[in-house]
């Protein structure tokens, strides 16, 4: 009698059986799937016994009414609600928690989660390796989430898309006592668009992730818009941050991609950089940065872009506002390339204690400065002399800010024309050998270009529900 293998052998030869058996454990591994259906549920469904008992593949679609519950999806399927779905966590817990790759969330309205931040309360909540590797392809779209805790949490997750999703926070919990929106950690490869945040803690936070997309987000009346934090090799794009503490805040993180990003009335920062290293900012838009009244203090002055600790990093074509300082570079930030930006109307264009030199300038092109008298004999478009924004009194005053009650005193202005007229006596400092007498690209400019991007944005939005 003929054992199995020796039939095998028989019907087929030795060049034949790899690919057949390659042929037989695909068919296998997705014999669920060729097997999926697509269930419509009710509330009056047990709708966790229906998520055990999927498959994957299956589509199961909410019937509009309230589903009560911490439901936990365990298949790589797809869980899409119809106008008037709702998914109430009751103000425990997580209201849905995913524990494999392949799913989808979709239009659903998710609401009353619990407000345990140490627990990582959140909406939707993937937190758990898959068979030791991270989840993939994980999917969450088109969903509506309003809660005290966090909104989106992703954690060990690849591959994934979220998108058109809109997270709301609770204004009667003080910030430091919200979740943040949408939270990745461990994240790669994935792409992070067209949500929109506000009244959380932090709009989108990023934390120990790599190789990631994050564009044409919109998000307001929170911290921070964008925290970095730990993260390598990603791309910030076209995003808008407004009524913040900071529009983006980003730390401890290298070779990002920083570029077409708009942000507006801030308190303190319109971008933060602490330890950012081997970066690129360029083309972002920075305007209304300015300390509320009430909350004056000595030192806190809203700064356009702060930069600490952070070197060679390169700043191009960015507009900075009508701040009270436009930029601010301390605790060595040097190596650092700027140029090709405008700064205008800022009080303080440039904050920068150190005695060593800093050009501000690249191949003959430096930066537009409002408050700029030189002149341009040539019409080249380039200032003819040489433009220094602070000198020895400036620096006098940040170190001694109690000057700042004689700054017009006989004496302060004796001193600042003998600097002038002898600038041996002059420390070192920012120095802009080529400003530029126009800025580089009007406001009118701008609003075309952010106009463009919000259609490109949705144009691919489509494509991406086509897929």
């Amino acid at each position: 009698m003929l054992k199995l293998s020796d039939e095998f052998s028989l019907l087929f030869t030795k060049e034949q059986q790899p690919l057949l058996l390659i042929l037989l454990i695909f068919i296998f591994s997705f014999s669920q799937s060729l097997f999926a259906e697509e269930f419509s549920v009710t509330t009056t469904d047990d709708l966790q016994q229906i998520l055990d008992t999927s498959q994957n593949g299956d589509i199961l679609t909410l019937s509009a009414g309230r589903y009560l519950g911490n439901f936990i999806v365990t298949k790589q399927i797809t869980l899409r609600g119809k106008k008037g779905s709702i998914i109430d966590a009751q103000g425990q817990g997580h209201a849905i928690t995913l524990k494999n790759s392949h799913i989808t969330i979709d239009n659903l309205s998710i609401v009353n989660w619990g407000h345990d931040l140490t627990e990582q309360n959140s909406g939707i909540y993937s937190h758990e390796k898959i068979d030791n590797e991270k989840a993939v392809g994980i999917v969450i779209k088109n969903n509506t989430l309003s809660g005290d805790g966090f909104g989106i949490w992703l954690n060990y997750v690849t591959k994934s898309k979220i998108y058109n999703n809109k997270v709301k926070g609770n204004l009667a919990l003080r910030s430091a006592d919200r979740g943040n929106g949408i939270q990745v950690a461990n994240v790669t490869h994935s792409h992070v668009f067209n949500n929109e945040t506000h009244e959380v803690r932090d709009g989108i936070y990023v934390i120990s992730s790599q190789n990631n997309l994050i564009e044409a987000n919109t998000m307001h009346d929170l911290r921070y818009g964008i925290h970095y934090m730990y993260s390598y090799d990603n791309t910030v794009k076209e995003n808008i941050a407004y009524n913040t503490r900071a529009g983006y805040a980003l730390m401890s993180s290298r070779r990002l991609t920083i570029t077409g990003n708009k942000t507006t009335d801030s308190e303190d920062y319109g971008f933060l950089l602490n330890f950012i290293t081997k970066s690129t900012f360029n083309n972002n838009h920075i305007k209304n940065v300015w300390t509320k009244p009430e909350n004056k203090v000595l030192g806190r002055d809203g700064k356009g872009l702060f930069v600490y600790n952070s070197g060679y990093n390169t700043l191009e074509g960015n507009i900075v506002d009508t701040t009270e300082i436009g930029i601010h570079l301390t605790a060595g930030s040097e190596n650092i390339k700027i140029y090709g930006n405008s700064f205008i109307n800022n009080p303080t264009q440039v904050k920068y204690v150190s005695n060593k030199k800093q050009e501000w300038s690249k191949d003959g092109l430096g930066n537009y400065w409002s408050n700029y008298l030189g002149w341009d004999m040539n019409n080249d478009g380039v200032g003819d002399t040489i433009f220094e924004p602070n000198d020895g009194i400036d620096k006098l005053v940040w170190q001694y800010p109690e000057m700042k009650m004689i700054m017009d005193s006989p004496a302060i202005l004796i001193l600042r024309w003998v600097q002038k007229q002898f600038p041996v006596l002059k420390p070192p400092g920012v120095k802009d050998s080529y400003p530029l007498m126009k800025p580089h690209f009007s406001q009118a400019n701008f609003r075309e270009k952010e106009v463009a991007s919000d259609n490109q944005a949705k144009a691919e939005l489509l494509q991406e529900d086509k897929l």
